[in-house]
C-alpha cells in the first residue's frame, strides 16, 4: 500500500511520517477504562479512534505485526469510594461494571484488543518499577509513601509543555509533610483497613494511579515503544507522570515515540454534566431511551463519532445521530440490492486516513462510493472503519420501525403537488427530504388517469 502514515505527536506538535521502532512489531497502548462506573459516552471516543488506528495499522503491517494493549484501571481511590458507597465489595463493584464495559465495547464494532491488563495483576512489576526509581536517586520513601522527585528529571514537563504554575494547579497537588517538593507524586500508598493493598518494601499499601500504565505498558510492550494513546484531558498530570517514572526508571530519552490525543465532547453545545442533567453513558445510549427519546444501534454511534477529526472538539447531538443513522440506511440499502463481496481499497480512502487518522475526509470517500454504487469497494472501505458489518435485512427492519410513515405519506403528496404545479425546484427539494430519511421513491403513472402515483419503501 502506497500511502505513508502520517500521525500528529503532541510531544513534538508536529505531523510526523510513521515509522515504527520494528515493522514486524507494532506496539500501541492506549489507557483503558477505571470501572467504578459506566463509561459515559466521552470515553467512547478513544475507544472508537483508536480502534480505527489499531484496523488500519493491522492493514498495513499485516494483522501478526500489530500488538495493540488497553488496560483495565481496577485499584484506585474512586472504586474503593463507589464500593462503599453501594455496599458491596471492591470486586463485585470492578468485576460487574467491566462486564458491562467489554459489552459497549463490542456494541461499538471495537475489536478487542490483543492485551487487556489488569492493574491488579501488576503490582510485583509496579513495584519493581519503584524499586528502580528509588536506586536511580528519583524517587524517596517518606512515611510510608514513596513518591517520585520531580526536580530530579531535568526535563519533566516536556509533554504538556506547562509552566511550573499551570502544573501545580493542573495536578490539583495535595499539601503534605513528608513531601519534598509540591509537584512530587505519589508512587505507592499506605492502604487503611478495608482498603485493598499489597505487602511491600515500604509497608502495605497500594499503587498511585500513573504508576499502573507505566508497569503495564512496559510488561506487555517494552521499555520503549511505538504509539501511546488517550484523551487530550490525560496529558496532564497522567501521560506526564507516565512519562517521567518510565524514563527515569530505564535510561531512555522517551518512553513512546508517538503520542496521540483525542480532543473533548459536549454534548448539545454544553460540557456533559450530571449537575446539568446531560451526562449520558453508552450503556444508556445503547439500551435506553434517554437521549433523543430513543435507544440507538452503537454503528450509528460510531459513524457519528467519526464524522469529527479525532484532534478536534465534537458537539454530541440528537441531530447528529439521525444524520449518521440516515447514511447507515443508504449504505445498507445499497448493499442489500447489489449483494457485494468486499473488493479492494479505494486509494484516495486509504490516503485520507492516512492524512492523521482524517476519518471525515475518509467517510467523505464512502459517501461517493455509495454515490457511484461501487458496493464491493463501499464495504471494503467502511469494514475498515469498523461499518456496515451487520446484515442489512436486518437494518432495513430497524429503519422500518424507525420512519414514520404518516409523515412519508404527507411529505409525498406535497412532492406531487409540487410537480402538479410544475414546482420542479420544491419537488426535487422533498424528494431530497425523503431520500434522505431513508425512503426510496417510484414514480409510475396511472395507466387509468395518466397522473403520477409514487410508492415508497425503506432504502
Amino acid at each position: 500500500m502506497a500511502a505513508v502514515l502520517k500521525l500528529y505527536n503532541t510531544l513534538t506538535r508536529e505531523r510526523e511520517n510513521f515509522a515504527p521502532i520494528d515493522p514486524s512489531r507494532v506496539r500501541l497502548y492506549v489507557c483503558g477504562p477505571t470501572v467504578y462506573d459506566f463509561a459515559h459516552i466521552g470515553n467512547a471516543r478513544p475507544l472508537i479512534v483508536f480502534d480505527v488506528l489499531y484496523r488500519l495499522l493491522r492493514e498495513l503491517y499485516g494483522r501478526k505485526h500489530v500488538k495493540y494493549v488497553r488496560n483495565i484501571t481496577d485499584v484506585d481511590d474512586k472504586i474503593n469510594a463507589r464500593a462503599a458507597e453501594r455496599g458491596i465489595s471492591i470486586r463485585e463493584l470492578t468485576e460487574g461494571t467491566n462486564a458491562v464495559f467489554q459489552r459497549d465495547v463490542s456494541d461499538l464494532n471495537c475489536l478487542p484488543p490483543d492485551v487487556q491488563p489488569r492493574a491488579t495483576d501488576h503490582i510485583s512489576e509496579m513495584i519493581g518499577i519503584v524499586e528502580r526509581l528509588i536506586a536511580n536517586g528519583h524517587a524517596y520513601a517518606a512515611d510510608g509513601h514513596v513518591l517520585f522527585d520531580v526536580p530530579s528529571m531535568a526535563d519533566y514537563g516536556k509533554l504538556s509543555r506547562r509552566s511550573l504554575d499551570d502544573m501545580v494547579a493542573g495536578a490539583r497537588v495535595e499539601v503534605a509533610p513528608y513531601k519534598k517538593g509540591e509537584m512530587d507524586f505519589v508512587l505507592w500508598k499506605p492502604s487503611k483497613e478495608g482498603e485493598p493493598g499489597w505487602d511491600s518494601p515500604w509497608g502495605f499499601g497500594r499503587p498511585g494511579w500513573h504508576l499502573e500504565c507505566s508497569a503495564m505498558s512496559h510488561k506487555h510492550l517494552g521499555e520503549v515503544f511505538d504509539i501511546h494513546g488517550g484523551g487530550i484531558d490525560l496529558v496532564f498530570p497522567h501521560h506526564e507522570n507516565e512519562i517521567a517514572q518510565t524514563r527515569c526508571a530505564f535510561g531512555h530519552d522517551v518512553m513512546a515515540n508517538v503520542w496521540m490525543h483525542n480532543g473533548f465532547l459536549q454534548v448539545e453545545g454544553e460540557k456533559m454534566s450530571k449537575s446539568l442533567g446531560n451526562f449520558v453513558t453508552i450503556h444508556e445510549l445503547l439500551h435506553e431511551e434517554k437521549f433523543g427519546g430513543r435507544a440507538w444501534k452503537g454503528e450509528v454511534l460510531r459513524l457519528a463519532m467519526l464524522r469529527s477529526h479525532y484532534r478536534q472538539p465534537i458537539d454530541w447531538t440528537v441531530k447528529a445521530l439521525e444524520e449518521a443513522e440516515k447514511t447507515l440506511q443508504r449504505w445498507y440499502a445499497l448493499l442489500r440490492d447489489k449483494k457485494p463481496a468486499a473488493g479492494a481499497l479505494a486509494e484516495a480512502f486509504v490516503e485520507a486516513l492516512c492524512d492523521d487518522l482524517n476519518t471525515p475526509g475518509a467517510i467523505s470517500e464512502l459517501h461517493q462510493l455509495a454515490k457511484a454504487g461501487e458496493a464491493d469497494a463501499l464495504l471494503r472501505a467502511a469494514n475498515l472503519l469498523g461499518l456496515l458489518h451487520d446484515d442489512p435485512a436486518a437494518w432495513d427492519a430497524k429503519a422500518s420501525a424507525d420512519i414514520d410513515a404518516a409523515e412519508v405519506e404527507r411529505l409525498i403528496e406535497e412532492r406531487l403537488a409540487a410537480r402538479r404545479a410544475k414546482n420542479f425546484a420544491e419537488s426535487d427539494r422533498l424528494r431530497d427530504v425523503l431520500v434522505g430519511m431513508g425512503v426510496k421513491l417510484m414514480d409510475a403513472k396511472n395507466k387509468q388517469t395518466g397522473e403520477l402515483e409514487t410508492t415508497w419503501e425503506v432504502g
